[in-house]
């Protein structure tokens, strides 16, 4: 399972995801949007947001730390 989450250091809902990932154990990816620009442009590419937390769940995209979206992604 490939899991990606494009962040900036300032959000409180990337930490949120993050947290969620880390308790229960599943592995991730992190870019720092606010660091890299090729990242950020590849975050509103997948997803045409500008916004953070962008999370890709095997090529499923989800803007914002929405948890019943991510755990139904995760399911596949």
């Amino acid at each position: 399972m490939a899991v990606a989450i494009y962040t900036t250091p300032t959000c409180g809902y990337c930490t949120m995801a993050k947290d969620y990932f880390k308790k229960n154990q599943i592995a991730y990816t992190e870019y720092n949007v606010a660091q890299d620009r090729s990242k950020a442009e590849e975050m509103v590419r997948k997803s045409g947001q500008m916004g953070v937390p962008v999370i890709d769940v095997n090529s499923k995209i989800i803007v914002g730390f929405n948890r019943p979206a991510i755990e139904q992604a995760l399911k596949g």
